[in-house]
């Protein structure tokens, strides 16, 4: 029996006195791909991305494990959560327009002590300020620089449309603007290189696009590390006394740490390993995180049909944005229907083996983004169940 064979056979009998649908995460993989960031980032702190995590139970559990330290967060009202569940540091690495929530901030020394939030345009503290509700507390700042390539004169733009910051006296004088003002004060900067760290180098196939990805991100690295260098410099000059550099993602988390500028790493989606992550030369990891949908009709020779499974994953719309049938292995989507609302056919020669109430295992396209679908995490270790935790869903918590 090969290994996919024999991890079918595990989760099958872990989960056989539950109904599918249902979600399950490997926790053997789980904490092996921990160290295996850990490895990666070769004595710099893993920052846990939760958007690509949305379970507490597991933030908590990675938390734990050396080389991990921090939250880096995707809404206000998510870090005020963690904030008041114990998460002593939250990163919030979006900008946001929540009102009440920085009133709570501005009103609660344990909440401003905890959580810190990005800005990149002096329209934010405004926003800030207005919505303080009449407190006073030092609100903790991040710095964001733009991290996309540009090339030809700045006609051609890799990358995520994120910061408008990229020079270095850009981000110095949004630094001296928060040091002049009173309430705020610039402990960190990041710099999220999505077209390096999330962006796979080895497509299966296509040995050409490949291969212009790997000298785009060669090309994006080198002149990132240098342009986050003067920055990190030129912030310093102004606040001598700053926290963290982050910097990185998954996919980077190697090349990042080398740069001696960053001083932390962030990352999440490499916990899960989810479909989108196994494009890289630079690392591997084993799937964690899996679905189950029941099989629940037989159409016809070499197809089955399960409940549900239409689970696309936010980003440019696409195949790759799809889950993927796992186990079994062989089996696709039909051309015509594709991963359905309610139902799913699936063809292939494995359908005639499986019957009615049968689980086909399915990858989700984005880490945590499945966390969206189910309320609930089984967690597996070996061939049993020995926890299930609720999902940010599961605790009545939607975000976004």
């Amino acid at each position: 029996m090969n290994s996919a064979a024999t991890d079918r056979a595990r989760y099958d009998r872990a989960t056989a006195h539950l109904d599918a649908p249902l979600a399950i995460v490997d926790l053997d993989a789980f904490d092996a791909n921990a160290d295996d960031l850990v490895r990666r980032a070769a004595g710099k702190p893993v920052r846990v991305a939760s958007k690509s995590v949305r379970c507490r139970a597991l933030l908590e559990r990675v938390l734990a494990r050396p080389g991990f330290a921090g939250i880096m967060s995707y809404t206000l009202a998510e870090s005020l959560w963690l904030a008041r569940s114990g998460f002593e540091d939250v990163l919030l690495a979006y900008p946001s327009a929540d009102r009440a929530g920085f009133g709570e901030l501005a009103n609660d020394a344990k909440l401003a002590g905890a959580v810190t939030v990005v800005v990149d345009d002096p329209a934010q503290l405004d926003l800030i300020d207005a919505a303080r509700d009449g407190g006073a507390e030092e609100i903790r700042v991040c710095l964001e620089l733009d991290t996309a390539l540009r090339l030809l004169g700045g006609r051609v733009r890799i990358g995520a449309r994120r910061s408008p910051l990229r020079e270095p006296a850009q981000l110095a004088d949004l630094a001296r603007a928060v040091a002049a003002r009173p309430g705020f004060r610039v402990v960190g900067l990041m710099a999220y290189e999505g077209h390096v760290a999330g962006v796979g180098d080895s497509l299966a196939g296509r040995p050409l696009r490949s291969r212009t990805i790997r000298l785009m991100q060669g090309a994006a690295r080198k002149e990132l590390a240098a342009r986050r260098a003067k920055v990190v410099r030129a912030v310093r000059a102004v606040v001598p006394d700053l926290e963290f550099v982050n910097g990185g993602g998954t996919g980077s988390v190697q090349q990042t740490a080398a740069e001696d500028a960053v001083t932390e790493i962030a990352a999440g989606s490499g916990l899960y390993m989810p479909r989108l992550f196994d494009n890289y030369t630079s690392f591997s990891g084993r799937p964690a995180a899996l679905f189950a949908q029941p099989v629940v009709r037989r159409p016809g020779v070499g197809v089955v049909t399960v409940l549900g499974g239409g689970y696309p994953a936010s980003g440019a719309a696409g195949a790759d944005r799809l889950p993927v049938p796992y186990l079994p292995q062989g089996l696709r989507y039909d051309p015509q229907e594709g991963a359905g609302e309610v139902q799913t056919p699936l063809l292939g020669s494995p359908a005639d083996d499986l019957l009615i109430g049968d689980r086909v295992w399915f990858r989700h396209a984005k880490a945590g983004e499945l966390c969206e679908r189910f309320d609930t995490l089984h967690l597996i270790e070996g061939d049993r169940v020995t926890e299930s935790v609720p999902t940010y869903r599961g605790e009545g918590r939607t975000f976004l």
